[in-house]
């Protein structure tokens, strides 16, 4: 692969056709599990059905004022990360019920999203609490 521009100019983006497929949002609760062998079946699944998820949305709470507490949950959303990821999906959406301790929840989700956007993925939170 080459690092340098096509003599006509044209980028990836101006070569792309429309396809047929419906995008769809998926719901992190929907999935049986994040395992690869799982995720690899459900995008042929999507696949068979000219479906194209576009975005994972997953509902976190950080309602206990404890560190340890705080990284499980941030670690199954990372879970979840990857598994948009492998499943091609442009952005996964946090929506965060109820936040005990911001100083604690922002930096693990602003490390999260970090993590994602290393995917290629946008994380975005939706809630009481903001990354900015």
């Amino acid at each position: 692969m080459s690092t340098t521009s096509s003599a006509d100019g044209e980028s990836a983006i101006d070569c792309c056709s429309p396809a047929d497929v419906t995008p769809v949002t998926l719901e992190a609760a929907s999935l049986e599990s994040t395992a690869p062998e799982y995720l690899r079946d459900l995008k042929r699944e999507f696949a068979a059905e000219d479906l194209s998820p576009v975005e994972l949305t997953v509902d976190a709470c950080f309602d206990e004022d404890c560190s340890l507490a705080t990284q499980e949950e941030v670690d199954r959303i990372r879970g979840y990360v990857r598994a948009g990821s492998f499943l091609g999906v442009n952005a996964v959406t946090v929506a965060v019920d109820d936040v005990a301790n911001d100083e604690k929840v922002r930096p693990a989700l602003a490390a999260c999203a970090e993590r994602a956007e290393r995917e290629g993925l946008v994380l975005e939170v939706d809630g009481p609490i903001t990354l900015d």
